[in-house]
C-alpha cells in the first residue's frame, strides 16, 4: 500500500442530504476515503445527494438522527452502537449538534475514536442551548471550517485545549468546477430555463451585467436586500443588469412570498428572477458574471463566495463571517458592508463598471488562490490526515 493509503472505516453523521455546504463536504470526504482505500459509511435522514454517495461505493443508513427529540436520540445511541459494532467502525464523524451526543457517546461507549466539524456558528442564549451546543466539543478532536469558527469555538468553550480545534477550510473541487472544461450546451440550456438570452447569439445578444446569488431562501441569505439594491440601482438610472436568485425556500413560502411581492412593487421583473434550485452550480456561475453572498449574519465559511472564485467569478460578499478570509477586496472581489442595501448598489455598480480585462484578471487571482488554500484536495487530505493521528 501506499504511504497515503487509509484503510480505516469512517461513520459520518448528519441530519440530512440535500444541497448545503455540510451536505457536500460529506459527500466530497466520502470520496475520500474510498479513493484512498477505506470503506464509508453515512448514516442520515436522507435526501437529494443520496444516490450520488451510494454511487461512489459508501453505504448510507438511514434513520432519523436529525430528530432533536431526546427519545429519539436515545434509540440513535442504540442504533449507532450496533452500526459501529457490526460495521466495524474505528472512527465517527459527526457533523452536526442534533445527532453530536448520542454518535459521539456510542463511540465512546464502543471505545473508538469522534471527529466533530462545526460547519457554523452556534449562538447559545440559556444554559441548556449553551449545553447542547457544547456536545460538538466533547469528541476527541474538533474541526472547524475556517479560523473564524475555531475562534469562536475558543472564546465560547475556554475549557476547550486549543490543540484539540484544527481548522481545515471547506475545500471546492477544482475539476468540477474548471472554467475550461464547460459545456456550451448546458449553458445555453440553463439560460433558456431561466428565460435568458444566450450570450453569443447574433441575432439578440445578451449585454447585461449578470449576478448569481446562490442560496436557499431564508431571510438572513440577503435576497431581500439585494432586491432593495437592485431598486436602487434602478432608480438611480442604471438598467443594464439581471440578478438570478437562486435556490428553493425549504417550505419558507412566505419569504417567497415576500420577495416575489417586493420584486413586482419595485417592477423588477426584468431585473430579479427567481430561478429556483438548480443542481449544475458551475454552469451557472459560467453563464454569469459576478456571484453575490450578501448572508445579513456571519458566514462559518460560506461556500458561495469561494466557489465562483473558481470559476473565475469575482463574488460580492458580506464584509464579516469567514469570508474575510476568502475574499480579498480588489484583488479577488468586493467585501461590502453587511446589510446596508446602498453600500451593495454601490458595490454591484462598481463591479458593472468594470472592464472585461479587469474582470478577468481579478477572476483569475481568485481562481488561484482558491487552488492554493481552498482546494477539494487540500480539506481532504487534510481531514484524512486528522483520522489517522486519532487511530494512531
Amino acid at each position: 500500500m501506499p504511504d497515503h493509503a487509509f484503510t480505516a472505516c469512517v461513520l459520518q453523521v448528519v441530519p440530512e442530504l440535500d444541497t448545503g455546504g455540510v451536505e457536500q463536504t460529506v459527500v466530497d470526504v466520502s470520496e475520500a476515503i474510498i479513493a484512498a482505500g477505506g470503506r464509508s459509511i453515512v448514516v442520515s435522514k436522507g435526501g437529494r445527494l443520496q444516490a450520488r454517495l451510494e454511487k461512489g461505493g459508501a453505504t448510507v443508513i438511514n434513520l432519523p438522527v436529525h430528530s432533536k427529540n431526546p427519545f429519539v436520540q436515545g434509540r440513535m445511541y442504540a442504533a449507532l452502537r450496533r452500526i459501529i459494532r457490526v460495521e466495524r467502525v474505528d472512527i465517527v464523524h459527526v457533523r452536526s449538534r442534533a445527532p453530536a451526543l448520542a454518535s459521539i457517546a456510542a463511540a465512546r461507549a464502543e471505545k473508538i475514536r469522534s471527529v466533530a466539524t462545526y460547519h457554523g456558528i452556534y449562538n447559545a442564549k440559556s444554559a441548556l442551548k449553551r449545553w447542547y451546543n457544547s456536545q460538538m466539543t466533547r469528541a476527541d478532536l474538533t474541526i472547524a471550517n475556517s479560523d473564524y469558527t475555531r475562534d469562536h469555538i475558543l472564546a465560547a468553550y475556554p475549557g476547550v485545549a486549543p490543540e484539540k480545534v484544527v481548522s481545515i477550510p471547506r475545500g471546492v473541487d477544482l475539476k468540477r468546477f474548471d472554467p475550461e472544461g464547460f459545456d456550451v450546451r448546458r449553458v445555453m440550456k440553463l439560460e433558456a430555463a431561466w428565460g435568458l438570452p444566450h450570450a453569443g447569439d447574433p441575432g439578440a445578444p445578451e449585454t447585461r451585467i449578470r449576478f448569481l446569488l446562490a442560496a436557499r431562501l431564508t431571510r438572513w441569505k440577503g435576497q431581500a436586500l439585494i432586491v432593495e439594491a437592485a431598486a436602487k440601482l434602478r432608480a438611480s438610472g442604471c438598467e443594464d443588469f439581471v440578478i438570478l436568485l437562486a435556490g428553493d425556500d425549504q417550505g419558507r413560502s412566505g419569504y417567497s412570498a415576500e420577495l416575489k411581492a417586493a420584486i413586482a412593487a419595485h417592477s423588477l421583473e426584468d431585473h430579479v428572477r427567481l430561478v429556483g434550485h438548480c443542481a449544475d452550480m458551475p454552469t451557472a456561475y459560467q453563464l454569469c458574471h459576478y456571484a453575490l453572498a450578501p448572508s445579513l449574519e456571519p458566514e462559518a465559511f460560506g461556500r458561495t463566495a469561494v466557489e465562483p472564485q473558481a470559476m473565475l467569478r469575482p463574488p460580492l460578499a458580506s464584509k464579516h463571517g469567514a469570508t474575510v478570509e476568502t475574499v480579498v477586496p480588489g484583488e479577488t472581489g468586493w467585501l461590502v458592508t453587511p446589510g446596508d442595501a446602498d453600500a451593495w448598489a454601490e458595490a454591484m455598480r462598481a463591479a458593472m463598471q468594470l472592464d472585461p480585462e479587469a474582470r478577468f484578471a481579478m477572476g483569475l487571482a481568485g481562481r488561484a488562490r482558491v487552488k492554493d488554500l481552498f482546494s477539494l484536495e487540500v480539506m481532504c487530505a487534510r481531514t484524512l490526515d486528522v483520522y489517522r493521528q486519532l487511530l494512531m
